[in-house]
Parts: structure tokens; sequence; C-alpha cells
């Protein structure tokens, strides 16, 4: 059991440095579909082992001016506002609606990466409007975390290239910093709850960490246009796992 766990997490963790994502849309499918794990306790440990990685290639991007402090810690709050309402927007609209607005979302950004290729540089441009914007991508962020058990790199990543119109490595290094304090609080209850199996977050927050770093790697080499490609295949996948993922019932 330790190789697949350590597996799962090398995986999300070359996601994580080189895409800027949480890396939960694939550690937690693997880990139901490799060790039969239950999507609850998959989704609370695999949240646990993505901090490692994301606190590791947040610094790395960081180190290379890569990262938007002010634009993370907005994006932070909002996110962190953003879960209990989503919570609470769980029990009271259609899982369905929702869920297919989403994927339509994800598919109008993977089109765009592909139709516009996404700049390396691009500096982010602070108005009042702008601040809005990322106060309302956190919520966004922290809303479909609470309703679909998705979210983080996934949805910041291109919102930040397509609508605010910075370049990738930025959007990745913001995207992994304001990932962090919302995974923190997001595991309060499920440590609370006990669904986090230590030993397994443990072994995949370490090979994740390591592998992260050749993600990191990867980011800076790899052109802008080619990364905007990869991302729009990454959200593909996504949009397939979304698709043919049961709508979580109510409780």
């Amino acid at each position: 059991m330790i190789l697949p766990l350590l597996a799962i997490g090398a995986i999300g963790g070359l996601f994580a440095g080189l895409f800027g994502v949480g890396g939960g849309f694939i550690m937690v499918p693997l880990m139901m579909s490799w060790l039969r794990f239950d999507q609850r306790r998959a989704s609370a440990t695999s949240l646990i082992a993505i901090i490692p990685p994301a606190a590791l290639s947040a610094s790395l991007y960081g180190a290379r001016g890569e990262i938007e402090l002010v634009a993370a810690a907005i994006i932070a709050v909002g996110a962190v506002a953003g879960t209990p309402l989503g919570a609470l927007l769980l029990r009271r609209v259609s899982l369905t609606w929702l869920k297919w607005l989403f994927i339509a979302g994800l598919l109008i950004s993977a089109l765009r990466l592909v139709i516009v290729a996404p700049v390396r540089e691009g500096a982010f441009d602070y108005s009042v409007v702008s601040v809005i914007g990322l106060i309302a991508l956190g919520l966004l962020m922290g809303i479909v975390a609470g309703l679909l058990g998705v979210g983080g790199g996934i949805i910041a990543v291109p919102v930040l290239i397509a609508v605010f119109g910075i370049g990738d490595l930025l959007a990745k290094g913001t995207s992994l910093l304001a990932l962090i304090p919302g995974a923190i609080a997001g595991s309060i209850p499920n440590l609370r709850g006990g669904l986090v199996r230590w030993r397994d977050a443990v072994l995949m927050g370490l090979a994740a960490a390591a592998l992260s770093l050749v993600g990191v790697w990867l980011a800076f080499l790899v052109p802008a246009q080619v990364s905007g490609w990869l991302f729009a295949a990454l959200l593909v996948v996504v949009i397939v796992q979304m698709a043919l993922r049961p709508v979580k019932p109510r409780d």
C-alpha cells in the first residue's frame, strides 16, 4: 500500500508544481480506485497531503518573483469565506445544474487557453474592480469546493490568466499561495471528524513535495503557449471526470 500512496502523491505534487493547482482532482479519484478509499476520507486525506507541495512550490515561485502576495491574500480570504456558503447552498440548490454550469465554465477556460496563448509576462493591475474580482474569485473557489469537492488552482489559474491578464507563472505562484489557507481551514472539520488518515497523508505529502520540485522546474522550462495547451488538456480531464461522477446526494 505504501507504493501506491507514494505514486499518488508524486502525481499530485508534479501537477501542483507544474500547473499551480491543488491536486485533489487527480489524487482523490486515484485513492478511490487504487486504494478503495471512500470519497469523504479520500478528500480529507488529500487536502492535508497537498499542503506541503503547495507551500514548497509557492516558495520556489516566490523566490523567482512569480507571486502577487496581495492578490493571493485577497483570494484566500474569499475562499475561506466561500466554503461555508457552498456547504449552505449544497442543501438549497440543484446540484445537477450547478455541476453543468461549472463544467461549461471550465470548457470556456480551456478553449480560451487554446485559442489565445497565455503570456509569460504580465503584471497585476490593482483597482477597485480588480480587487472585487479577486474577492469574487476566492468566493467562487470556496463555494465550488463546498458544493462539488473541487476548486483551488483548477479555477484560479485560468481565471487569473484569462480575466486578469497576468502571466502564466505569476498566476500559478499566486494560486498556490492562495490555496494554503483554504486547505488548512477546510482540514479543521475533517480532523475533528476523524476523516484524515495521517500516515497516508504524510506519505503522500512527502512524495508530493519531492515531485513538486520537478513540476516547478518544468513550469519555468515549458513555453507559455505549450503550458496553456497542457493546462487546457488538464481541464478537459477534469471536465470528463466531473461529467462522469454522480452528483453528491443531499443529506
